[in-house]
């Protein structure tokens, strides 16, 4: 069986670990510093969503020109720009300049996170594809239940200026640590036309959307709603990254050794049971017992899907592949944060996640109808042709 942990795998993970550290600090704490400058749930939203609606825009052209050009100077560069964003947080002032800076900060995203989960493909031997995109994906899961937490104890004890600056130390690590990795990737040569997005995986793209509109306003709202009963939002981010770390590993076997299909519909079933259960919690019991539920659903789909994104592709073009599905999660995360911050204006948090469950019935009837007979027919087709 061909190697996984390979010096440049365990490189770039350990250091995606470190730049998803600095970007999950964020998450629950940037709602409650745009709410101390006076804003409101609508600003919140739209704030969080023009960070993923930027990264919409920009995904597609990283993702044809990793394929022509490679994968190290993009990492490089969205690095840079990423470490600058969050030191300039410190100075922002008011919503208008915030907003601004978001965009900033999407651009830096987009570029960093989508080449550098393009040369981890590259890394992981075909047949082993599920088990390495979940131990991969493992080091965001970690950042999840990290991140939160230190981030709420920092603005607690500390301070926001802290909380940036913090940020900025783990991001820079993370650019020392893909210095030490080796990328295999050849250029291609000619004057080929840049694509800007995977047309075979168009099917899979309106589930992964749908799932990640629910995932956008329980990554943006949760962290309001804990506070509105009383619970600390990093319980809920820590309890759902734990099952998520555990699940995801075994979800990745699974899915190597059934097929994704296999996971993903249970896993979507699971994830809509917990934002139900999420719906009707009231204190800490219901919020704990949602947020393993989530951990278990978004933990084994989520990497599962990824792996069957990349089936589907050209095996050429796993750059625009890879930026397809990052466009398409960025879009449902920045949409979902925009449309769910209206719905919780102008109802309730209760109602904003049985929105979100209904969501996810929509991604799983879309995999079901547009994807799973596409999975099944092309594992089918590989085992007769290695048999």
């Amino acid at each position: 069986m061909e190697r996984l942990w390979t010096k440049s795998f365990i490189l770039m993970t350990v250091g995606t670990l470190f730049l998803f550290n600095a970007f999950y600090m964020l998450y629950p704490t940037l709602p409650l510093f745009i709410k101390q400058m006076g804003g409101n749930e609508t600003q919140v939203g739209l704030s969080m969503g023009a960070f993923m609606l930027t990264s919409v825009l920009v995904r597609p052209i990283v993702g044809g020109l990793l394929d022509r050009y490679g994968r190290r100077p993009f990492i490089v560069w969205g690095l840079l720009l990423f470490i600058l964003a969050m030191y300039l947080y410190n100075w922002i002032g008011g919503i208008v300049v915030l907003m601004g800076l978001r965009i900033i900060h999407g651009i830096s995203w987009a570029v960093s996170t989508t080449s550098i989960s393009t040369a981890v493909t590259d890394m992981i031997p075909s047949a082993r594809r599920g088990e390495g995109m979940g131990w991969f994906s493992t080091s965001m899961t970690l950042a999840m239940a990290f991140g939160p937490m230190v981030g709420i104890w920092v603005i607690q004890d500390l301070s926001y200026h802290a909380l940036f600056l913090i940020a900025v130390v783990l991001s820079a690590v993370a650019l020392l640590l893909t210095f030490g990795a080796k990328m295999p990737f050849r250029p291609q040569e000619g004057t080929r036309r840049i694509e800007l997005f995977e047309r075979s995986v168009l099917p899979i793209s309106s589930s992964i959307f749908f799932m990640f509109v629910a995932y956008g306003g329980i990554t943006t709202f949760v962290p309001l709603f804990a506070e509105s009963i009383n619970v600390n939002s990093g319980v809920f981010f820590l309890a759902y990254a734990a099952t998520l770390a555990l699940s995801r590993p075994l979800s990745g076997k699974l899915a190597d050794r059934y097929g994704e299909a296999f996971v993903i519909v249970p896993a979507l079933i699971i994830t809509i049971v917990a934002l139900i259960c999420l719906s009707f919690s009231t204190g800490l019991l219901g919020v704990l017992i949602s947020a393993i539920l989530y951990g278990i659903g978004f933990g084994s789909a989520h990497p599962a899907i990824q792996s069957a994104t990349i089936r589907l592709a050209h095996p050429d073009r796993k750059g625009v592949a890879n930026a397809s599905l990052a466009t398409v999660t960025d879009l449902g995360i920045g949409l979902g944060a925009i449309m769910l911050g209206w719905v919780s204006q102008y109802t309730s948090y209760s109602f904003l996640f049985m929105v979100s469950a209904v969501m996810v019935v929509f991604s799983m009837l879309a995999f079901i109808f547009f994807v799973k007979r596409s999975l099944i027919t092309e594992e089918l087709q590989n085992t007769s042709i290695n048999g």
